[in-house]
C-alpha cells in the first residue's frame, strides 16, 4: 500500500468513528433549564434575549440552560424547557408591583 492509499483510509477511518460517536454522545445528554450560573450557560435561552454560549448574566435563570448527563437534572432541581417555558409563563402573568418615587 503506497503512502497516499494508508493516509486517505487513515482520515476515512477516523471521519466514520466521528460520524458513529457523535450521535450517541448527544443522546447522552439532556438540556437542564435553571441550573446555568451566570456566563455559563452552553447556547441560547428561552426568551431569545442571546444566541450564544456564556451570555446569561443572572445564575439559576429559568430561561437558561446546560447539557447536563441524561437523567440527571431533576436531581439537580433543573427543568425541561416545557417545564421552564410555564415558569416564565407564570412569572408573565404576575402583576408588576407599582414603584413609589
Amino acid at each position: 500500500m503506497n503512502q497516499r492509499a494508508l493516509i486517505a483510509a487513515a482520515a476515512a477511518s477516523l471521519l466514520s468513528t466521528l460520524l458513529v460517536a457523535t450521535p450517541a454522545l448527544a443522546q447522552e445528554k439532556e438540556k437542564c433549564y435553571g441550573i446555568a450560573k451566570a456566563g455559563q450557560n452552553d447556547c441560547a435561552n428561552l426568551s431569545g434575549s442571546h444566541s450564544c454560549a456564556g451570555q446569561s448574566k443572572v445564575s439559576d435563570d429559568a430561561n437558561e440552560w446546560k447539557y447536563v448527563a441524561k437523567g440527571t437534572c431533576n436531581d439537580m432541581k433543573g427543568m425541561t424547557a416545557d417545564q421552564a417555558r410555564m415558569k416564565g409563563k407564570g412569572m408573565m402573568d404576575k402583576p408588576m408591583m407599582d414603584k413609589k418615587s
